[in-house]
């Protein structure tokens, strides 16, 4: 989000003050349902890009034919598995298994609800692959090959060659900052809460749940000075992060997955044979990324 508001000039300490303030209003008035509403504003926002990738005129043949055949540029490197764990860590991370069932929670679904509950996780699915293609498309088109080493980089990049992409590109960036934020402190909070047996629920006033916010302040403010810390190498610390939630994926994946299998529990609900055997395979994939980006770091000439 400071590099974003970077690129329109605004300070970094401003952009934290204001989106603190912003994050910390958001969960001040005690309903679930009306933060809910303004974070699906923020993720309508998200689908800027979209506009963004007819700007820049790409060539949908092009987009078409080599977006669809999977390859692998350069071959099998420790590079490529480490941009493919962060990829995956930013996308599937440990922390969403607690901020769904928390939002759930928070929500107050009834097991009449849970289709409506699975549709809408499947259009948030496809709502996330939708955005992170033209994404692609619109950096993919106008900045390759050149050397961008940040998001913020790219917008700059593209303001240059066409100054509506690079805005909305900027704009974009801010918005997925600031639901990365949103997201992952209330998944920390919630979390926390539940196994504390605090009250931790956003129908809580603060005085109710005093701990719960605590956390979320504490949290939220920690950020905000890490952000602030001169020449701090923030993006090998996003992707590092990214990494590292790959890494601890499978461990929430297994337990999640013998939860779904405990009948008592999940009665009608409980996993199906092949929604085992897919869960499995997912959990299977990441362990073997896992420990061919390990091998990779230990013998640096093994793949080349």
């Amino acid at each position: 989000m400071t590099a974003a508001m970077a690129i329109f000039g605004v300070p970094p300490i401003i952009t934290v003050v204001i989106v603190l303030l912003l994050l910390m209003f958001m969960v001040f008035q005690g309903r679930y349902w009306t933060w809910e509403k303004i974070v699906l504003l923020f993720c309508i926002l998200n689908l800027i890009y979209v506009p963004a990738a007819f700007f820049v005129n790409p060539s949908w043949s092009t987009v078409l034919g080599k977006g669809l055949i999977p390859n692998l540029p350069g071959g099998f490197s420790g590079e490529l598995f480490f941009f493919l764990m962060a990829n995956i860590g930013t996308t599937i991370a440990p922390w969403m298994v607690f901020f769904q069932q928390s939002s759930v929670v928070d929500k107050g679904m009834k097991e009449k609800d849970i289709p409506w509950g699975k549709f809408d996780t499947m259009v948030g699915a496809i709502f996330t692959i939708i955005v992170a293609v033209f994404c692609i498309v619109v950096t993919a088109t106008v900045l390759y090959p050149s050397n961008i080493n940040s998001a913020a980089e790219a917008a700059k990049a593209l303001m240059s060659i066409n100054q509506y992409a690079g805005v909305f590109l900027a704009i974009g960036l801010f918005d997925a900052g600031l639901l990365g934020a949103v997201c992952i402190s209330l998944a920390s909070s919630w979390a926390f809460g539940e196994v504390w047996g605090w009250a931790h629920s956003l129908n809580n006033k603060i005085k109710e749940a005093p701990w719960f916010y605590a956390l979320y302040f504490f949290i939220l403010i920690t950020a905000g000075i890490i952000v602030l810390i001169p020449n701090a190498p923030l993006i090998l610390i996003t992707l590092f992060v990214q990494v590292i939630a790959v890494t601890l994926l499978p461990a929430a994946l297994v337990f999640l997955i013998i939860l779904l299998n405990n009948e008592e529990i999940m009665g009608k609900y409980k996993n199906t044979l092949r929604q085992n055997i897919l869960s499995t395979l997912i959990v299977i994939f990441i362990i073997a990324l896992s420990t061919l980006y390990c091998f990779s770091v230990i013998f640096p000439n093994f793949f080349k």
